[in-house]
């Protein structure tokens, strides 16, 4: 039994993962370069160790990638497991309880940056695998992907599979990076949203300058910047670049009123984020704003003297980051490409304007009358004791619509995490019961699919 086998090896299981959680995997920091291999040689280790016939890391442009397979019978169906050890930056530490990467289980819940995006997910995978090997009941062939680049958009992993197409050719993509509606209500994601993530950069002086001297005369970059920004929403909360919509496929009211199945509390909503109301899109829900409808966000902005005191100075240059938030049939490069235009029409006199693209992915939809859909339903129904909810995640994996495009196969989002976990914040955590029941929904997941 699955329940046994996870009791047998708990204390073995979390100090595995928690060497992996000790390893700062940052992959938009140069200066964690040896990390990323250590990590990447980490989970071959772990991963030979749970049954792979094979596992190596493989170079790429940027971070290398972990490749291992097992295969059963070449005629059986191939499961291409997707998971990636690199983590976001651990900023501001001054807000964690605890060290970030020195893991802690507290409140029946680990703690530590990795510890459910995506190290901690990640790692239910090769357990599970390692359950179904050493019982001899693994009944189809399992290939993973362990990236390394998933945070900063996986800019090397496309080209690298597409070198690799044969060799990670598979039937169905089963990935553990989202979350669940709720620990009693589970739900598993269908789809997600694509994202164009760009940088903006305003330019007025060719020097910062004495705001009494020139104040009132000239284009103060950061005032604008803040004009332009507000232009880019209207008052009903539609983003106002021309075109932005053009592709958007609607849902029609029988699709909505599945996703709408979906529990949702808006009080509890506002309580958790501790603010007094909502607000989005006109004529959609919370819930159809945040997954099946795009949107725009600023996820940073500066300029100018942010020190101790006052410094009295209109600046040379002001800057944002700016990312859009993009549903199935759009394309992120074109809505790169019509955001630049048009905020490059928003500019007044006195201003130069630079639009430099980050990175960006597609959507993608699994459809629920999947054989992958069922199976991971039908095993998630078991271990939580009722049906999973079918629902669309609102955030980005953006590699996994390439390769649903490169392999012809479909990505399942069977994650685990809940809200509260707060990924990408101070004081990450992963739930050891959402843990454990994950390892157990994936084993039962292969036992269905195998049928």
């Amino acid at each position: 039994m699955i329940k046994n086998y996870i009791q047998e090896n708990r204390d073995r299981f979390l100090s595995e993962l928690f060497e992996l959680l000790r390893i700062p995997s940052i992959s938009s920091m140069a200066a964690h370069k040896d990390d990323m291999l250590k990590a990447a040689e980490k989970y071959v280790e772990l991963l030979l160790k749970a049954g792979c016939d094979k596992a190596e890391v493989h170079p790429t442009k940027g971070h290398p990638v972990v490749f291992a397979e097992k295969i059963i019978d070449k005629s059986k169906p191939t499961i291409l497991v997707y998971a990636h050890y690199d983590v976001q930056p651990a900023d501001p530490l001054n807000l964690w309880t605890t060290p970030p990467f020195e893991p802690e289980i507290r409140d029946g819940a680990i703690y530590a940056r990795g510890a459910n995006d995506d190290k901690g997910q990640g790692f239910m995978h090769i357990k599970a695998f390692e359950y179904l090997v050493k019982t001899n009941q693994l009944k189809c062939n399992v290939k993973f992907i362990i990236d390394g680049e998933e945070e900063i958009g996986s800019p090397s992993l496309p080209e690298w599979a597409v070198a690799h197409k044969e060799m990670l050719s598979c039937d169905d993509i089963l990935v553990s990076d989202t979350t669940m509606i709720d620990e009693k209500i589970p739900s598993i994601n269908v789809g997600m949203r694509g994202l164009a993530y760009l940088e903006v950069e305003v330019t007025g002086p060719n020097k910062d300058l004495h705001s009494g001297h020139y104040g009132g005369a000239i284009a103060n970059p950061i005032n604008v910047l803040a004009t332009m920004i507000s232009k880019l929403i209207d008052d009903n909360g539609r983003v106002t670049i021309k075109g932005f919509y053009d592709d958007v496929v609607e849902l029609t009211t029988q699709e909505r009123e599945m996703l709408g199945r979906a529990p949702f509390d808006e009080n509890e909503f506002k309580h958790f984020l501790d603010i007094d109301g909502v607000t989005g899109e006109q004529g959609y829900t919370t819930m159809e704003r945040t997954g099946i409808r795009p949107c725009l966000d600023v996820n940073g902005i500066w300029g100018g003297y942010t020190g101790e005191g006052a410094k009295t100075v209109i600046p040379s240059k002001a800057y944002a980051k700016i990312s859009m938030r993009i549903v199935p049939n759009q394309d992120n490069k074109k809505i790169a490409k019509l955001f630049e235009e048009h905020f490059i029409s928003l500019a007044p006199v006195g201003v130069k304007i630079k639009v430099t693209p980050h990175h960006g992915g597609q959507g993608f939809l699994c459809p629920i009358s999947s054989k992958v859909y069922k199976s991971a339903s039908r095993a998630i129904g078991e271990v939580y004791g009722i049906d999973p909810v079918p629902s669309r995640g609102g955030g980005s994996i953006p590699v996994l619509a390439d390769l649903q495009t490169i392999l012809k196969a479909n990505p399942l989002l069977m994650g685990f995490g809940l809200e509260r976990d707060v990924i990408h914040s101070p004081n990450e955590s992963y739930l050891l019961g959402q843990f454990f029941k994950g390892i157990e929904s994936i084993a039962l997941f292969y036992n269905y699919y195998n049928e």
